[in-house]
């Protein structure tokens, strides 16, 4: 069973070492300083490696233990104009029970829609007893951004009041690359805020932020990025909306890997990661977990820390377990329609 929504509990040594570096976002200019500062991507590197991980090949029981972890990490997606409470109430079904004949295959980590159909989320997922899968909705004018802050607030707090335990902010691409760095900070603090719950010890909403990296152009980019959003105190970061002509690719998920793991070590905070956008075969996913356990460790091969964007992705991943234990590959014909 997924645990509840992972808002970090700073430590006094976390606590201290986050308020040692308030200075860095004191100002534009001190922000722009230090995220410039970081260290260049080798991008030739950074390619290698990602190339590299790829290749790692798993067999039989790890590869078994692999696609239900990957299953149990889906983050299933739904998030288009023709919506309806129908096809939420069937995604939800499907989340809860992946394999109607298998009551052994996980549940998904969680269900992500507009946060108009938050509430027929929720309850769908209660009246199927599968009240464990959390509820994400997308908020801040996804997938552009653009739209004046109180409007991005607004969306936020409606989709929190509905019951949303997630959500999934996007930033303004154009204010970062035009350098308006503490502007895009202010934004994700402001949301952040926006994500907790009314009533004393109420709780909040896990806050995953997305870049859109595919519109970020370099790989600094993205490492700045990366940085900015853990600063201001995001809980995920997450490559992309799916929406768009790039999505997640390997060498930018292991960047923002390695940034979660610098970061930690700087500041003693874990930030979870998610690709999004465009995973949609075993071999992908696994080739992620392994890109996960390299870098991070076992530490981070949990729904609560890593996660997959996907729509498409369950539906390969149980052909994929259907033909290990029964040494049969079915073909998309014996697995629902999404």
């Amino acid at each position: 069973m997924l645990s509840e929504p992972v808002v970090p509990a700073y430590g006094s040594a976390a606590a201290q070492r986050l308020a040692s570096m308030a200075d860095v976002t004191a100002s534009d200019a001190a922000l722009r300083r230090f995220l410039h500062g970081l260290p260049g991507v080798d991008a030739v590197g950074l390619q290698a490696r990602a190339a590299t991980l790829g290749t790692r090949s798993i067999k039989t029981t790890a590869k078994a233990y692999a696609i239900d972890l990957a299953i149990s990490m889906i983050d299933l997606t739904t998030l288009e104009g023709a919506d309806t409470p129908g096809k939420v109430r069937a995604l939800c079904a499907k989340g809860g029970r992946p394999d109607p004949a298998d009551g052994t295959v996980p549940r998904v980590a969680a269900i992500c829609v507009y946060g108009d159909m938050v509430a027929t989320a929720k309850d769908a997922l209660a009246a199927a007893g599968t009240a464990d899968i959390h509820v994400a909705s997308v908020a801040t004018a996804f997938p552009s951004g653009r739209a004046a802050l109180p409007v991005k607030l607004a969306d936020t707090r409606d989709a929190v009041a509905a019951g949303a335990d997630e959500i999934d902010m996007v930033i303004d691409r154009g204010a970062f690359l035009s350098g308006r760095y503490l502007q895009v900070f202010d934004e994700i603090r402001q949301v952040k805020e926006a994500c907790r719950r009314e009533g004393e010890g109420s709780g909040a909403a896990h806050l995953k932020v997305i870049f859109e990296t595919g519109e970020l152009q370099t790989y600094d980019n993205v490492r700045r990025a990366s940085w900015l959003a853990m600063l201001a105190g995001a809980d995920f970061i997450k490559t992309s909306t799916g929406k768009v002509a790039v999505n997640a690719t390997p060498p930018v998920t292991l960047l923002m890997l390695e940034a979660v793991r610098d970061f930690r070590a700087s500041v003693g905070v874990q930030v979870g990661v998610k690709p999004a956008g465009g995973i949609r075969t075993t071999k992908d996913a696994i080739k992620y977990l392994v890109m996960v356990n390299e870098t991070l460790g076992e530490e981070w091969l949990t729904p609560d820390w890593f996660r997959f964007g996907a729509s498409s992705l369950l539906n390969d991943l149980l052909m994929q377990r259907q033909k290990l234990s029964t040494g049969r590959y079915s073909g998309p014909d014996y697995v629902t329609v999404d």
